[in-house]
């Protein structure tokens, strides 16, 4: 089969699908029970094409455009009954699977921050004078102390862990905003980061002070690098979506795509305020030794990717076959989708009742 040949077929049940979705707004009651049971056909169907789709045509928009589709429909389809703990899920389950459903972006954003840093710290190992001038002024005297906390007064601690929390959120914000312009500043803002850091890198241990470098900005730094990262790959999902609709119009894909992205930011936030937290006690976490330093800031990033790899699979699994082509879960999609006919049921019971 062509793939002319089956999205001719097939598309139009799958507007079917997006209509009956569109028209239940997020609220599967807002249905009549007939129309709850064509959305389970509906459904059931969409998602065996996602599967011949995967295996006949990978890496055609065809299948992305499906993922979308099935996704939206799923979560109408199984989430009604949870509705009421949606926040606690969110920051239980959800984040967690927005984080680690497109590991893709996430690399890619990592490879944006990290490459131009180790690029920037062999340029200013080899030319510190030309580094020293791309610094920020404001950043510029931590490369010039040998044990910068330490050596820092407290009002010069407190500036500078203000200039680095409001320049990590300057650039984690920049960097997911930026998808609106089909992501280019999503990628300039993580480069232009990931530069910085790695020009500071190069100048300290360029001065044999590679250890005052571990010090200043690994507490905090795994984390905030972490965020911006995840930032990035929300801005990256954003820009893709409006570069790449697939068989949507740029609008529709990018309705589709923003608010995952908006959820991602605003679920980031508060590990930006805890990396914040953790800068502010900067002397103390210096006095104590560098190896500490190091134990928390590898302690808060092995948490927060933890939960990433846990929350996130383990919510991926709960979405079945039909979005992650397991095979071995057959039973179980089998069998919620038999809850969706009882509530189909109940509903045209319902109906009948006020009639």
């Amino acid at each position: 089969m062509s793939l002319d040949r089956f999205v001719t077929q097939r598309n139009a049940r799958w507007n079917e699908l997006d209509r009956l979705v569109n028209l239940a707004d997020g609220k599967a009651e807002r249905l009549s029970g007939q129309h709850v049971l064509r959305l389970g056909e509906l459904y059931r169907a969409t998602a065996a094409d996602l599967a011949l789709a995967r295996r006949r045509f990978p890496g055609d928009t065809v299948v992305r455009d499906l993922e979308l589709r099935v996704g939206e429909a799923r979560l109408l389809v199984y989430a009604g009954r949870r509705r009421g703990r949606g926040f606690v899920r969110f920051w239980r389950e959800d984040y967690w699977r927005i984080v680690a459903e497109r590991p893709k972006a996430l690399l890619i954003a990592a490879a944006l921050v990290f490459l131009p840093a180790l690029l920037a710290a062999g340029w200013a190992l080899h030319d510190p004078a030309a580094a020293t001038g791309l610094v920020p002024g404001q950043f510029r005297a931590a490369t010039e102390t040998p044990h910068p906390w330490t050596h820092f007064s407290a009002s010069e601690q407190s500036a500078f862990s203000a200039e680095v929390l409001t320049n990590n959120i300057k650039v984690t914000a920049l960097a997911f905003a930026g998808g609106i312009t089909g992501g280019v500043l999503t990628v300039l803002s993580l480069i232009y980061n990931g530069v910085l850091l790695g020009a500071i890198g190069g100048l300290m241990i360029g001065a044999g002070n590679g250890t005052g470098f571990v010090d200043l900005v690994t507490a905090h730094g795994v984390l905030e690098m972490s965020c911006i990262v995840v930032g990035g790959a929300a801005g990256l999902r954003l820009g893709w979506a409006i570069i790449d609709p697939g068989l949507m119009t740029r609008t529709a894909s990018l309705a589709k795509e923003a608010p995952r992205s908006v959820l991602l930011v605003l679920g980031t936030a508060p590990w930006l305020v805890l990396a914040g937290i953790v800068e502010g006690f900067r002397a103390q976490l210096a006095t104590a030794g560098v190896w500490v330093d190091v134990a928390v800031g590898v302690g808060l990033g092995a948490l927060y990717w933890g939960l990433v790899i846990t929350r996130g699979s383990q919510r991926s699994a709960r979405l079945g076959p039909e979005v992650l082509g397991d095979a071995g879960r057959r039973q179980g999609r089998r069998r919620r989708l038999d809850d969706v006919s009882a509530r189909a049921a109940e509903l045209r019971a319902d109906d009948s009742a006020r009639v």
